[in-house]
This record gives structure tokens, sequence and C-alpha cells, in this order.
């Protein structure tokens, strides 16, 4: 085994110059959530040159793809995946001028790793038993709600986040395990961090409706909905100190309209904002009360107040056993990095989703640095951004698909595996409480 991983090694390195190219290509062609269409063309490409079969359409613009091979549908099916889409920092010097989307969570690196793994099961495959797919999935940033309601109006998504539009259309009917990668900034020293958890969240939208009058000469006949937003905020501010420590809770709106004119009452406005917590039921205690703070302040001020609660992430829950395979491969492949476990992360993924279908990984590796999300963002280490993850997630898939899957049927077989009817059904009751939400005059 470690001779054919030393060979995938080598195969990676091959396509180094290649897959360094297809990074660089893509971070400085960003492309916000549901909207990546040159992304999905140059992955589309990709996998042709590396002769993929079956390529598919998921998710309005996400892709999937079987590596070359027979597939036996006795044996495991392995998705290798990468996020393609950018988010939205307009500080960044590579933004796009018009979308204000930027690579500054290093979604271009993952991509690529993808690839690049795909790239060297694909020659090596003939030596293993199984079925491996790569799947580019869109829309992992949770951004750009208004739009993405809009979608959901229009019947093309059903759900905000890509990985979960995934689930929902049956993408992941015929795979039994999942790996990605993500980027971790600001390392110092070559790093693997594995088995981390991150949390879930509840998106929110809210609109604030008053009654316009004239800001000048008439403030007294209008009811102004701002001030009912601003003072939502702060009663969601007067929250924190009654979040447990423990329960990592994070609420941080946004207000994407403040009014309409500057000597108008403003009487639309309009909020979005997530409700992050370790876990579902601190997710829904602390949704809970956000709503009431919302419906509080505005009942006081006599507006009416709209919240729609949306989809938002899963908490993830990385398998041990498959992340002690990723670690081992780290370690035997790239004995300078320094392999972390259980970090903390207070963020959210859409793969915290997949993973309460089936065991999935998402380890995170350096390369890079600047904040996440901000101007500063970059990769500074390319071996360890685009190539490292490539190796050892292809070293990951080739040793559970050894010996007739023989690691992948044991990390499954205790595994209680879900089914897409069953995520659906969980959202649809997590988000439909009863007896939440306080009532009163305009209030809904």
């Amino acid at each position: 085994m470690n001779s054919l991983k030393h060979r995938i090694y080598e195969l990676v390195l091959e396509e180094q110059e290649y897959l360094y190219a297809f990074g660089e290509d893509i971070f400085l062609h960003p492309e916000p959530g549901y909207r990546e269409l040159r992304t999905r063309d140059r992955v589309e490409k990709a996998l042709l040159r590396m002769g993929a079969r079956d390529i598919t359409t998921w998710g309005l613009t996400g892709l999937k793809a079987w590596l070359p091979g027979l597939r036996n549908p006795r044996l495991p099916g392995i998705a290798i995946l990468g996020e393609m889409d950018a988010v939205i920092t307009p500080e960044h010097p590579h933004a796009d001028p018009l979308t204000g989307a930027a690579h500054a969570c290093g979604h271009h690196a993952g991509l690529t790793a993808m690839l690049g793994a795909g790239l060297a099961l694909a020659k090596a495959l003939p030596a293993l038993a199984g079925n491996i797919c790569l799947i580019a999935a869109p829309a992992e940033e949770y951004v750009e709600i208004a739009y993405r309601k809009e979608l959901i109006a229009q019947g093309k998504i059903r759900y905000p986040g890509g990985k979960q539009q995934l689930i929902s259309e049956g993408c992941f009917d015929d795979i039994h395990m999942a790996m990605m990668v993500h980027a971790l900034s600001d390392s110092g020293v070559p790093r693997v961090c594995v088995s981390s958890r991150a949390g879930g969240f509840v998106g929110k939208s809210v609109r604030f409706t008053g009654r316009e009058a004239h800001a000048g000469g008439s403030p007294h006949m209008g009811i102004n909905a701002l001030n009912a937003a601003s003072a939502a905020i702060m009663c969601i501010h007067a929250l924190r100190e009654t979040f447990r420590d423990e329960d990592h809770v994070r609420v941080h709106p946004i207000l994407t309209k403040g009014g309409d004119a500057v000597n108008t009452v403003p009487a639309d406005v309009r909020m979005e904002s997530y409700v992050r917590a370790a876990s579902t039921d601190a997710m829904a205690d602390a949704n809970a009360r956000v709503n009431r703070a919302i419906l509080g302040a505005s009942f006081a001020l006599g507006v009416h107040a709209e919240i729609e609660d949306l989809p938002g992430y899963l908490p993830l829950e990385e398998s041990p056993a498959l992340s002690r395979i990723f670690a081992d491969n780290a370690s035997l492949l790239f004995p300078e990095a320094t392999v972390s476990w259980n970090q903390a992360f207070c963020g959210s993924t859409d793969m915290g989703d997949l993973s309460r279908l089936m065991p999935v990984i998402q380890p995170t590796v350096s390369g890079f640095s600047g904040a996440l999300h901000s101007r500063d963002f970059r990769v500074t280490d390319p071996r360890m951004a685009y190539l490292a993850p490539a190796v050892i997630m292809a070293c990951t898939a080739a040793e559970l698909l050894a010996d007739q899957g023989r690691k992948a049927w044991d990390l499954l077989r205790d595994f209680p595996a879900g089914t897409k009817e069953q995520y659906n059904d969980f959202w649809q009751d997590f988000l439909s409480p009863p007896g939440e939400r306080p009532s009163g005059p305009g209030l809904t």
C-alpha cells in the first residue's frame, strides 16, 4: 500500500504546474454561489482531461463525475469534493468589481486539490476496487440570501446552501462517504488539522414595515421601521450574556436596506442574520430568543416585523475513523507538517449537513495567510495549499478501497446512515416549532 501511496504522490507532483495554473485562474475569476458558470466550465474541461465519465449537473451549477474504470455497485462509493464559489469581500484586491466576490476563503485551492486527487486516482484506479466520484459543489458561502430566496420562489432550488441542494436532489444517493479540505490560514508552520467540529446555524431574513412620511415636515405621521430594526439589534445584543459559553452562540445581523430616501421616514427595512450554535438544541433555543427580541422591539414601536427562518447548516461531526486515516497519510507523506486534532471552530459549513447522512471529513490544511473572508487572504505556500491535500485525499481514498474496500466497509458498519427524505423532514420540522413566536398587533 505504501508503494501505491508514493506513486500517487508522484502522480500529483507530475501535474503540479497544471494544478498551480488552474488554482491561480480560479482565484483570479471569483464567482458567487449559484452563479459559478465560468468556474463550472473550467472544472468540466479538467474532468474531461482526466477521462472522467458520466459528468452530470447538480444544483444549477454543480458537477459530479465518476473516475474512469468499471463501477461496481457492491463496493463503496467515495466522493471527493471541492467548492466552486467565492465569498463577498469587495475590499479584496482580486475581488470582482461587479459582484464583490473574492476567493478569500480558499475554495479555489480546495477545488484544485479535488482535481489533483482525481488526476492521480484516475491513473491508479486499476490497483483499486470501488467507485470514486468528484463533486464540484456550488454555493457553500451562505450569502446573497435575497437572491437565493428568489431562486427558491422560482422553483430552481429548494435550499440556500449548495450541498443541501445536492442532498435534496439525490446527488449523494449512490455515495457512502465523502471528504474535502478547507483552508487553514496564518498557521506559521505547515499544519494539518483533523476531526474538528463546526457549529450550525439558522438563516434569517427579516422585513420591518412601518409607514412613510416626510422626515422633516411631518415625522410624527410616520412609523419608523429603521428605529425598530435598530432596537431589535440592541435587544439581540442584550441577549448575549444569556448564552452559555459551551453553546458557542453567535448572532451577527446586517441591514441590507435601511430605507428608500433620506428625507422620508423609513418604512421598508431589511435585515439578514445567522443564529449559530454548537448543537441543534442550542440553535433552536437561541433562534427562539432572537425572534422574540425582533418581534418585541417591533411591537414596541408599532412596526410590522416579518421573520423568515431559512435552513442554515447543521453542526459538523467528522468521522473519527476517517480522520485517523487522513491524519496517518498526512504524517506519512508530509512529515514536515504538524498534525493537530480537535481544533475549535465557530464557523459553519454545509458539510455538516452531509455529516448527518454519511461519514465525512473536512480537514483544514495550511498554506495561506490573512484572515478568512478578509482583504488580506492569499496563498503563501502553493505546495501545502494545492498539492498536499490532493495527495492526502487520494491516498485516503486508495486506503479505503484497498482489499475490496475492507476499511471502508468496516467504517460504514458503525455509522447510522441517513437518507435525503430524513434530511428534508428534519429541516421542515426544525423550522416549524409550535408556539415559539409571540403574537400581537402587526406581528407575524
